[in-house]
């Protein structure tokens, strides 16, 4: 069975940080582009950051750049998200998801959540005062 898991949300104050993680079960991640979506309470889900197969190709929301940094550790089998100089702003629950592309497109890294395939049942990030 195809599992994703995500872990480390937690309640933080502005500007702190946070990483979270992204690890499966029933397959091996290396194999899949990942990426990172978020749902703030009455908003549409948009994808923060993603991470091709290969891990040649990285892709962050403007809202992102310069503050979360994605990667991948092939020996655990995890993707992690590190988020810095957290804001009010990035509170919502955070998702990761999966999509093999085939095994030639290692560089390849969608946008759209309908691109992809697997999703984990998120983990909540909260940045209040």
């Amino acid at each position: 069975q195809v599992q994703l898991v995500e872990s480390g949300g937690a309640l933080v104050q502005p500007g702190g940080s946070l990483r979270l993680s992204c690890g499966a079960s029933g397959f091996t991640l290396s194999y899949y582009a990942i990426a990172w979506f978020r749902q703030a309470p009455g908003k549409e889900r948009e994808r923060v950051s993603c991470i091709s197969a290969g891990g040649t190709t990285t892709d962050y929301a403007d809202s992102a750049k310069g503050r979360f940094t994605i990667a991948r550790d092939y020996a655990k089998n995890t993707i992690a998200l590190q988020m810095n100089s957290l804001k009010p702003e990035d509170t919502a629950v955070y998702y990761c998801a999966a999509n093999f592309p085939g095994y030639s497109a290692t560089d390849w890294c969608g946008s759209s959540d309908y691109e992809y395939a697997y999703w984990g049942q998120g983990t909540q990030v909260t940045v209040v005062t």
